[in-house]
């Protein structure tokens, strides 16, 4: 099938790697703009950019998809479908409707649950025992086509963000191609999400990493590994910024004392939470290296009853 390919972060690339191993013929990939990134404001391309400029695929990268002249000129291509994977803007009715078998979207949850601009984390903020990966024919709406098919992932329980990323990328790959081919062949089978099961997340920032001390230990720790490796979770102590990359959560404690550290020797470091104990296993000071709870202990003196605040 001839392909247009849009998708701008990591998450897309595997995707973009498997149809055109599948033998595909992706004539076009369009993605995000460059953005300046780092200290330098250095302009930086965005992965799918990179990949397709490795397998020699013309890149097309718009500000605003919707313009005109944007639509008259993927017109030009006459793609047989158009597969999309994070590419991080809305697609116009003449768009959605340009390709002979439509647009295909790949999204990192099992719909109609978690629609929106970031499953992944929320899957592991949230305590899902399972996530996984929807294909679906983009109709108008945000994330709401009819569903083609689906793939679960269970939870490990030290899941992070950051490798639930790396493994529904790979399992929405095979996804993608494996649903194009039943596209192909005509056996795809076209499901109406029920609404009624519907939920919405919303974009990650920053300053959710910021940690409350009054919430349960169990959900600040799920909110550590979610936020981990962006935006990461944070607290204040004494007054400098502690990410905290790790932790465990150990029952007891009185919730008067949020925020209190109730433990600090050479080998372990435990906060008191609304609902529980949080004891730190990695941690980075602000100016510092990543490091585990027993080498921080070594270079930096934390007392009890010392008070971790937010920001």
């Amino acid at each position: 099938m001839r392909v247009i390919f849009m998708g701008t972060p990591d998450f897309a690339v595997g995707t973009l790697e498997a149809v055109i191993a599948a033998g595909h013929e992706v004539v076009l990939a369009v993605t995000q703009p460059d953005k300046p990134k780092g200290r330098g404001k250095s302009m930086q391309a965005p992965p799918v950019k990179e990949c397709a400029a490795a397998h020699k695929i013309p890149v097309y990268q718009p500000a605003r998809i919707r313009e005109a002249e944007c639509i008259a000129y993927l017109k030009e291509f006459q793609p047989d479908i158009m597969i999309v994977a994070a590419f991080g803007q809305i697609l116009p009715k003449e768009i959605l409707e340009m390709p002979k078998y439509g647009c295909v979207n790949v999204h990192a949850s099992l719909l109609p649950k978690y629609r929106g601009a970031a499953p992944i984390q929320w899957a592991v903020i949230n305590g899902d025992a399972v996530s996984g990966v929807t294909t679906m024919r983009m109709d108008a709406g945000l994330d709401t086509g009819d569903m083609i098919e689906k793939a679960e992932v269970v939870l490990a329980e030290d899941e992070t963000g950051g490798s639930l990323f790396d493994r529904l990328a790979e399992v929405g790959a095979k996804l993608c191609v494996h649903t194009i081919q039943a596209i192909e062949d005509g056996t795809a089978v076209y499901t109406k999400q029920n609404e009624a099961e519907a939920t919405h997340v919303g974009m990650i920032k920053k300053q959710m990493g910021n940690i409350d001390w009054m919430q349960p230990a169990v959900t600040i720790e799920r909110l550590i590994r979610g936020l981990n490796p962006w935006p990461s979770a944070y607290t204040k102590l004494n007054g400098k910024t502690l990410k905290i990359w790790r932790a465990a959560v150990e029952t007891g404690g009185d919730a008067k004392d949020a925020g209190k550290v109730v433990t600090a020797n050479k080998k372990e470091l435990k906060i008191q939470t609304g609902d529980g104990i949080l004891s730190l296993l990695e941690v980075q000071l602000e100016g510092k290296k990543r490091m585990d709870i027993e080498a921080f202990l070594r270079g930096y003196e934390v007392m009890e009853q010392t008070i971790l605040t937010m920001e």
